[in-house]
């Protein structure tokens, strides 16, 4: 997350945070040895805002199977979403990377001259990524289907997983926040980053003095919208808030924006995605022509017969808006569906069990780490750095490397889908391009793990995990340590931005980008895992 921060209601206030001068890395001579390479290594993670912290670091060459350099390798620390690689190549070696999620619509009944005498059924099957088009798209088949009276019910049906929402070590504060959104069978997602369970509130000023104007991207009444915000006068400063009170579906909106200022927008979970998803699909008959009795929720009938089907994109497309832009729903989908399509189950107990049992056949010993969850937004989670770079070694082999691979952000690309959340950083550097890594963020943790090529064209591997640390995420000491290996075996000797330098916003990043309308730069109250 940025030096600028905002305040975490969705929103507008941002104030600096400074970063520390880092030292300064010079070469007398070109840093060629393995030795220099250490001796750097050491001098930056001598840096004074890691006393006190814990620090895990190993650097690997996958080709002679050598460790290059390694700080407390097997000491097992919290990863933030670096445990999204563990879900990742879980979800690949279980599911394939051409597994896509079903959605659809099934009737019971006998059907005559347009009258359903029978239930409707929505029956979900994990989709991430289904967005009010797609519900409305089938709304369309059924329509086209003929039907335009249902003397039954429209029921939703997302048994697919069961009723846990949230996994086991999400904090409470952090509940009504888009990167914990609960996890449904059924669910929205109200824009193309594919954040399913939450809903895109906007507002638009009015006249100063009175209410501003509120609404809801998609349109539902799954959530109630208290709108306690003003619109100021024109010249005033803004700041609004927007926050789902605590175990209900009333999001509070406070603060205001001035006149003649543009759209305000925020994310805000729903308290329960399956009654959103639900709404949504029944706005689209109704809009279509096709009257109903009533709706609710119930499992589909075996008898029932298919009017209606979505399939999302296939795993491997996938993966690029999850790990570039470090989904954390998609991770608790997976997992779940692991559970579900190979143990019949879609729990996060089964689910971590198909992980442990993948991952195990990787070489990555069950025994040594812990996962509550998949995303890293649990803080019970435990990974040593040592099995982030054996898990990254032993997936170069695997058939969908390629596709994991570039799934990873990218060091400096400024592209959203292709530098994620490390588009801004190591820009102008030997890494910028070079590096694929995964960031994963939490209070007082910061993580980077992935691979580099040096300037011999040399691949490595390297995990760079700190917890415990109690000033501003030290990101550019991470950045640091992956520019000295991309650097490693260079003729000449290159500066290290924000090593050596004061560290500002152009040389750090917001680990979901600024880009995003929806959520301003800020940090979250405990826990976001980016």
């Amino acid at each position: 997350m940025r030096r600028v921060l905002a305040l975490l209601t969705g929103f507008v206030m941002l104030f600096a945070v400074p970063g520390a001068a880092d030292p300064v890395v010079r070469h007398e001579r070109p840093p060629r040895s393995e030795e220099e390479l250490r001796a750097d290594l050491d001098q930056i993670l001598s840096d004074p805002r890691l006393a006190g912290a814990s620090v895990g670091v190993v650097v690997r060459d996958p080709v002679t199977d050598r460790i290059l350099y390694r700080r407390s390798p097997d000491r097992r620390l919290i990863p933030a979403s670096n445990a999204k690689l563990f879900t990742a190549a879980a979800a690949l070696e279980a599911l394939g990377p051409d597994f896509r999620f079903d959605t659809r619509v099934l009737a019971t009944g006998e059907q005559q001259a347009g009258v359903l005498s029978g239930d409707l059924y929505l029956r979900g099957g994990g989709d991430p990524t289904m967005s009010a088009g797609d519900y409305r798209a089938l709304a369309d088949r059924v329509a086209e289907s003929g039907v335009r009276v249902v003397r039954g019910d429209v029921l939703a049906d997302d048994s697919y997983f069961d009723d846990r929402a949230l996994a086991n070590g999400w904090m409470a504060v952090d509940e009504p926040y888009y990167y914990a959104a609960p996890i449904s069978a059924l669910t929205v997602a109200p824009n193309s980053d594919y954040d399913a369970g939450t809903v895109l509130v906007r507002l638009r000023p009015t006249r100063p003095g009175e209410p501003v104007r509120v609404s809801t991207r998609p349109a539902t009444e799954a959530v109630e919208i208290v709108n306690r915000a003003r619109t100021l006068a024109a010249d005033a400063t803004g700041g609004f808030s927007v926050r789902r009170a605590h175990g209900t579906d009333r999001v509070i909106v406070s603060g205001g924006i001035s006149a003649g200022s543009g759209t305000g927008r925020a994310l805000s979970t729903v308290a329960d995605p399956t009654t959103y998803a639900l709404d949504v699909f029944r706005h689209a008959l109704r809009e279509r022509g096709v009257t109903f009795q009533g709706s609710g929720e119930d499992e589909t009938p075996d008898r029932a017969r298919v009017m209606a089907e979505h399939r999302s994109m296939p795993l491997r497309r996938l993966l690029v808006p999850f790990l570039k832009l470090s989904n954390n729903g998609h991770a608790e989908t997976l997992v779940k569906t692991m559970g579900r399509v190979l143990r019949g189950e879609g729990s996060w107990r089964a689910g971590l069990e198909v992980l442990r049992s993948r991952l195990d056949e990787l070489g990555i010993d069950p025994a040594n780490y812990r996962l509550a969850d998949g995303s890293g937004l649990s803080t019970l989670n435990a990974v040593s750095p040592a099995q982030l770079t054996e898990l990254l070694d032993a997936v170069r082999d695997r058939p969908w490397f390629e596709a994991w691979k570039r799934a990873l952000p990218l060091a400096g690309a400024p592209d959203r889908m292709t530098g994620g959340t490390l588009g801004g950083r190591m820009r102008g550097t030997a890494a910028e391009g070079n590096v694929s890594a995964k960031t994963g963020s939490m209070t007082g943790v910061t993580a980077l793990s992935g691979y580099v090529r040096t300037r011999t064209e040399r691949p490595l591997v390297f995990s760079v995990v700190f917890n415990g640390f109690l000033s501003a995420p030290p990101r550019g000491l991470q950045d640091a340590v992956a520019v000295r290996l991309a650097r490693h075996g260079a003729d000449s000797p290159e500066p290290v931005p924000g090593h050596g330098e004061r560290e500002g916003p152009s040389s750090s990043v917001v680990d979901i980008p600024a880009t995003r309308p929806d959520e301003a730069m800020f940090e979250c109250s405990w826990s976001k895992s980016c």
